[in-house]
């Protein structure tokens, strides 16, 4: 503000000093005048560049951010990471992937998905088998694309043949096996209700043990339904392990 104050001040001074001139031009010499002009242009230069920033006072421009001393950086505590170890579970046989004991298998639960669930469509999600139409035509429809086994394997497809209370058949995905006789399976909306089963035990109740009857587990009772299920088949993309025995 104060060197705004001082340009206009020089500028009322500059014609003050030129207002007479043309009066006087004849009365005084120009030599007399010049070196004032001269010296009151080159001074309201200066005023002007400076004002302007542009000067050698522009180091030293009150409105130039102020340089900050600089500070030592600061040292936090790191936190300290301590990995986690994972026991390493036993090998059930020579080859074959690690497996949680029966003694320790996680119990049945449900769960209830974003949008209803139908049991084809969440066992070729949850298997990546590209198998389309009605489970009961999943077994015919896999010949000669999928390995189709009589027995079980883990993370094939189980295939519920059609009958009066399955119309259209029903698939679920075999996730362990128990023993001989008995398989865990995941599976969705075999309640009706779209929901996806977990941990579901399926029980073999065939004469001849070749997994062709079974008996689902049922969430209501706590054990083992009484209706007995015909099976086409399990259908697989590759073998793995066909029983923990």
């Amino acid at each position: 503000m104060h060197l705004l104050n001082r340009l206009f001040l020089n500028i009322a001074v500059a014609a003050l000093v030129l207002a007479p001139l043309g009066a006087q031009a004849g009365e005084r010499p120009v030599s007399d005048i010049t070196p004032r002009v001269v010296d009151l242009t080159q001074h309201l230069a200066h005023d002007v560049i400076s004002f302007l920033g542009f000067g050698p006072d522009h180091a030293n421009n009150p409105t130039d951010p102020q340089p900050v001393a600089e500070q030592a950086p600061i040292e936090r505590p790191r936190a300290q990471i301590i990995p986690r170890e994972i026991a390493p579970l036993p090998l059930t046989d020579l080859g074959a992937p690690p497996r949680l004991p029966a003694a320790v298998a996680a119990a049945p639960t449900v769960e209830t998905p974003l949008h209803r669930l139908f049991c084809v469509e969440y066992a070729r999600m949850r298997s990546g088998l590209a198998m389309f139409g009605d489970a009961k035509h999943w077994w015919e429809r896999a010949k000669n694309i999928y390995a189709r086994l009589p027995h079980p394997v883990e993370e094939a497809v189980m295939v519920f043949a059609g009958s009066k209370r399955l119309k259209r058949g029903h698939v679920a995905v075999v996730t362990d096996i128990v023993s001989p006789r008995q398989i865990i399976v995941n599976q969705a909306n075999w309640q009706n209700k779209g929901e996806i089963d977990h941990a579901i035990p399926v029980l073999d109740v065939s004469p001849a043990n070749d997994w062709s009857l079974v008996r689902v587990w049922d969430m209501r009772s706590g054990g083992f339904g009484a209706h007995v299920y015909a099976i086409s088949g399990f259908i697989a993309k590759g073998m793995r392990t066909a029983s923990r025995d």
